[in-house]
């Protein structure tokens, strides 16, 4: 018998409208089957990226809270049921077999990271950081979507997933560096001579530029990475990762047009766009 109930998939579904707006849009383009599964995982990362990145208590108690999830995950897999709304849609998942649970203890890897690290020297130890942080939310993607679980797709899931946390990344640099983190390598900021100090006082100058320059390029090139994938996802759900990729992607375009000051105002869609940006797409799919 599933443990999520009515009420649980309202809480999943509006945690996916509150946090995730472009997700959420694209989302409500795919059949109700896996629109609530989409629900059930946005939820579930959702709820510990929270605590993580807005705490409302010392860091000991986040690292807890972070156990106790990942400890009543397992046992939901057994048979208990949750305390927790969103693991109690998200176990369900795991139970049916719809996602790996490697992903998710990868995922949980990443938020226990958080707490302790707070630079990465190359991108390497970017990459590692994201394969739990964001990769694995493209794998458990992959597997809701019953796309071919193939090498070349499940490496296109992966690198939709970093090219979106890379995006956020950017996006979000000024924010992220009040919580103490820097998500941008530190051999890079070293290569075009960027200091965290800039960071912190929001400098905009030629170095900064060419840094953003150089890191928009990156996630474009995943982005690409990931466009040969999309197509093997089934034809019924490829027109809402299209559009979320396409969105998401659209975040990188306007923080060009901001003159890459991400510092002075957050970069993002318009609903008008979203809503255009589907009427393209829809008709390109079914005309195209």
């Amino acid at each position: 018998m599933p443990f999520a109930t009515e009420q649980d998939k309202r809480v999943c579904r509006d945690l996916h409208r509150q946090y995730g707006t472009t997700y959420y849009f694209a989302s409500r383009r795919f059949e109700p089957r896996i629109r609530e599964r989409v629900d059930a995982l946005y939820a579930f990362v959702r709820v510990p990226d929270e605590w993580v990145d807005n705490p409302s208590e010392p860091l000991e108690c986040v690292a807890a809270k972070l156990k106790n999830y990942r400890e009543e995950m397992e046992r939901g897999m057994e048979g208990d049921t949750p305390e927790e709304p969103a693991l109690r849609a998200f176990c369900d998942l795991l139970r049916e077999g719809s996602v790996p649970v490697a992903e998710a203890r990868l995922f949980l890897d990443a938020m226990v990271q958080d707490l302790t690290v707070s630079r990465y020297q190359t991108y390497s130890e970017l990459e590692g950081y994201m394969r739990g942080s964001a990769a694995a939310v493209g794998m458990m993607m992959a597997a809701i979507l019953e796309a071919p679980q193939t090498p070349d797709v499940l490496a296109g899931a992966c690198a939709l997933g970093n090219a979106m946390q890379l995006t956020n990344f950017l996006r979000d640099i000024g924010e992220d560096y009040q919580r103490g983190r820097v998500y941008l390598p530190l051999d890079d900021l070293e290569r075009f001579r960027v200091s965290e100090s800039e960071i912190a006082t929001g400098v905009m100058g030629e170095g900064f530029r060419s840094l953003m320059q150089f890191e928009i390029a990156r996630a474009r090139e995943l982005y690409a990475q990931a466009d040969q994938a999309i197509q093997e996802i089934p034809a019924s759900r490829r027109l809402a990762v299209r559009l979320a990729r396409v969105l998401y992607a659209r975040i990188l375009d306007r923080i060009e047009e901001m003159d890459y000051n991400v510092f002075a105002a957050r970069a993002r869609t318009s609903r008008m766009e979203k809503v255009s940006t589907a009427a393209r797409l829809v008709a390109a799919h079914y005309l195209g």
